[in-house]
């Protein structure tokens, strides 16, 4: 269990593994009911495209072929899966949900065709799951510009990060982890578990290590606490002088912000260089490779910890229920987060009032915090859109004679976090 926990972390790094795609003009807007703003006072409402009396049609664009279709593949099935055990149970209000899906292969061309050909030919209602760094990087201002809102995105690139989200930024909502947001919660940790007043960090110069280096600045100057930062280019093989200068700086806590091809290379510099402060990063990290590579050389000398946004064991019904109705892909944790997708956009319904048009169902998934099936709360109110908000915590140690994560606390906010 403790595997399948760890393996989830691996959709975001695998989805960061290619460059943003470069983003074309942006499509003129259609003119589609439900559009958020369009309606005139005293008008009477009429259903969002994609919308009947028994029907709401929804879909999304992956790479169901080619390198990544082992990602692509069971993440659609994951969301199916969910839609399947809705429509079972009579759906939403009498509506059953219709999902329908284009493979885009992960390229951003592609995937810009494919957001026209399901929005503008297919009529879509929403989508769900946006999946793969570089398709979403390539999209996300034409979402927004149509106004059709788009639950869940396979990735955690800053350009999805929004604490006051305005008129069209409002249709992104984003569930797995932003690097912004986990920033700032590992440094909410730093604080709130370790009493540090004075951090040092060492940050790859790609997007995944700017992006957590921008949440770290932000929770920092919040907090009041002192940061050295050095950066480092990403999958460099000599970070001596980064740990040389973290190491005279006399931090008393550590955040690696670098993704799996880095942090080794770190981690084993820092222990090389007699460095004995603990050290956290991403949840992307928290895998078997990353703890295999450097558990004997931080041995007796720091302990290095990462974070997580689910937890299987606490939320045990709701793996049955994913078991259930995908069996093919019941240990499979791209499945997972595919039904986590479902799940998001079918509370969102739940707490539509009056007619289901897109400015309602915005509004719906703004109105109250929605709990993930395998994890804590997030909260899109008051136009936030920082993806989790909600993790928890485990250390490299041998776990039952072999390398692997420990768990050392459960999901937890910033503000608890930190007594708020």
């Amino acid at each position: 269990m403790k595997k399948i926990v760890a393996m989830l972390a691996s959709l975001a790094l695998v989805a960061s593994l290619a460059a943003c795609g470069t983003k074309d003009d942006a499509p003129e807007t259609p003119e589609t009911p439900g559009t958020p703003g369009t309606e005139e006072p005293g008008e009477t409402e009429e259903p969002a495209q994609g919308v009947t009396d028994t029907t709401i049609k929804v879909g999304n664009s992956a790479a169901t072929s080619g390198a990544f279709a082992p990602v692509g593949v069971p993440f659609n099935a994951g969301i199916e899966a969910y839609f399947a055990m809705i429509n079972d149970q009579g759906g939403i209000d009498g509506r059953t949900i219709e999902f329908t899906h284009i493979d885009d292969e992960f390229d951003p061309v592609k995937g810009k065709a494919a957001l026209s050909t399901l929005v503008e030919d297919e009529k879509i209602f929403a989508l769900v799951g946006h999946f793969g760094t570089p398709v979403v990087g390539a999209t996300i201002e034409d979402i927004k510009n149509y106004g059709i809102p788009a639950v869940y995105f396979a990735t955690g690139i800053g350009q999805l990060y929004n604490d006051k989200a305005e008129g069209n930024e409002r249709t992104i909502f984003p569930v797995q982890p932003i690097y912004q947001t986990e920033g700032q919660i590992m440094v909410a940790r730093a604080v709130g578990d370790f009493d540090a007043q004075k951090i040092g960090v060492i940050y790859t110069n790609d997007d995944a290590g700017k992006d957590l280096f921008s949440g770290i600045e932000e929770k920092a100057k919040e907090l009041g606490v002192e940061v050295h930062a050095e950066q480092v280019a990403a999958g460099a093989t000599d970070v001596s002088s980064a740990v040389t200068s973290i190491r005279n700086a006399d931090v008393d806590f550590i955040i690696g912000a670098a993704i799996q091809a880095t942090i080794p290379t770190i981690l084993k510099e820092l222990a090389a260089q007699n460095v004995n402060k603990d050290v956290i990063t991403t949840y992307v990290n928290v895998s078997p490779v990353i703890s295999e590579a450097v558990v004997n050389e931080i041995d007796g000398k720091f302990d290095v910890y990462g974070l997580g946004w689910v937890d299987l064991v606490e939320n045990a019904d709701s793996l049955a229920a994913f078991a259930e109705w995908a069996p093919d892909y019941a240990t499979n944790v791209y499945a997972m987060t595919g039904w986590i997708a479902g799940h998001f956009f079918v509370e969102g319904l739940r707490n539509v009032e009056g007619t289901l048009t897109w400015a309602n169902f915005i509004d719906a998934m703004e109105s109250a915090p929605i709990k993930n099936p395998f994890g804590g709360e997030i909260n899109f109110g008051d136009g936030l859109r920082a993806g989790t908000q909600e993790m928890n915590m485990s250390k490299i140690a041998m776990v039952d004679g072999l390398p692997g994560w420990e768990p050392v606390d459960g999901l937890q906010s910033m503000d608890s976090l930190l007594g708020n």
